[in-house]
C-alpha cells in the first residue's frame, strides 16, 4: 500500500468516524444534555469513574476484533470490519473528550 492510498483508507475512516459520532450521539443524548451521560450513568452503577465505564465497553469491541482476526479477515465482510473499527476508534475519541472535560473540571475546583 502506497502512503497515497493509506492517506484515503486514513480519510475514509475519520469521515465514517465523524458520521457515527454524530448520528449515535444524538441516538444516546437525543437532548444533547449531557453526551456523556451514558457513560456517567454506567459508571454511578459500577462505583467507578466514567472513563473506566467506557473502557469496559469498548473492550467488548476489541474483543470481539480480535475474535475475528483469528477467524480470519475474509470470513467477515468489510462493513463488519468497519463497523467494529468506527465504533473502537470512536470509544477513544470519546475517551480523549471525557479525560479532558474530567481535568477541566478538576482545574475549576
Amino acid at each position: 500500500m502506497t502512503t497515497k492510498e493509506l492517506g484515503a483508507v486514513f480519510e475514509e475512516q475519520v469521515q465514517r468516524c465523524r458520521e457515527v459520532l454524530l448520528v449515535k450521539g444524538e441516538e444516546y443524548t437525543p437532548d444533547e444534555a449531557d453526551r456523556f451521560s451514558s457513560f456517567k450513568t454506567a459508571a454511578e452503577l459500577q462505583h467507578i469513574e466514567p472513563e473506566k465505564a467506557l473502557l469496559g465497553m469498548l473492550s467488548k469491541h476489541i474483543v470481539s476484533l480480535y475474535d475475528m482476526s483469528f477467524v480470519g479477515v475474509d470470513h467477515y465482510d468489510m462493513a463488519v470490519w468497519d463497523e467494529k473499527i468506527t465504533d473502537s476508534l470512536n470509544y477513544l475519541f470519546i475517551l480523549t473528550a471525557i479525560i479532558k472535560e474530567a481535568k477541566s473540571s478538576e482545574t475549576l475546583k
